[in-house]
């Protein structure tokens, strides 16, 4: 998983868990924009995610004391912001709903066309692409829906899915390979069928 530096983040734990507000404002800081887009990839509504994002960081800083400076604790942070928003999709059944539709590009908390595309045309089709993989999302469970995030959008083993999101290692490989077949069938029935999703060709998903 792409996270910023372990130690930092453990000298900081260990100040705010002494009382040091300044230590834990700088850990959200530095987490504020992975946490606002796990919220916001869960959930689909910016104003949503930002309140989500508030409620994870206010929870990880009520229970900073419990926190074990072995961890990670880009681990155990997205833990508590992954597990809040699958509460708050069972409780109120909040749809995912499609980036394309909700931001423009200038105000789009991730980059869902490829930067590096030399030609607008292909940047476009990219971004159709994305637009209807993100639409797929709205039929998985929630937490097959996290299983997902987790894994394409932070990387996370199949490990640490499982400690995030406090299921076993074998109910990870279920789930994934579960939303990954439901998502291939779906694209593969929509008007804009994409070529590819999470970066690998339909076929290798089913």
């Amino acid at each position: 998983m792409k996270t910023p530096t372990r130690n930092n983040d453990r000298q900081d734990v260990k100040l705010a868990q002494q009382g040091d507000d300044l230590a834990f404002t700088r850990l959200v800081e530095r987490y504020q924009t992975p946490v606002f887009n796990m919220c916001y990839r869960m959930l689909g509504d910016p104003d949503h995610a930002e309140d989500a994002a508030q409620e994870s960081f206010l929870r990880a800083y009520r229970n900073i004391n419990r926190f074990d400076l072995e961890r990670s604790f880009a681990a155990w942070l997205l833990s508590i912001t992954s597990n809040y928003c699958i509460d708050q999709l069972r409780r109120r059944r909040i749809g995912f709903i499609s980036i394309d539709q909700q931001l423009d590009n200038n105000d789009r908390p991730m980059q869902l066309a490829d930067a590096r595309a030399v030609h607008p045309e292909s940047a476009l089709a990219q971004r159709e692409e994305h637009g209807s993989l993100h639409n797929t999302l709205n039929n998985l469970k929630a937490i097959d829906r996290a299983v997902i995030v987790l894994r394409y959008w932070y990387d996370m083993s199949d490990a640490e899915i499982a400690e995030t999101l406090h299921i076993s290692v074998p109910a990870v490989k279920s789930r994934l390979f579960r939303a990954r077949r439901e998502i291939a069938a779906r694209l593969n029935g929509s008007e804009k069928r994409p070529s590819r999703a999470f970066g690998l060709p339909l076929a290798q998903l089913i």
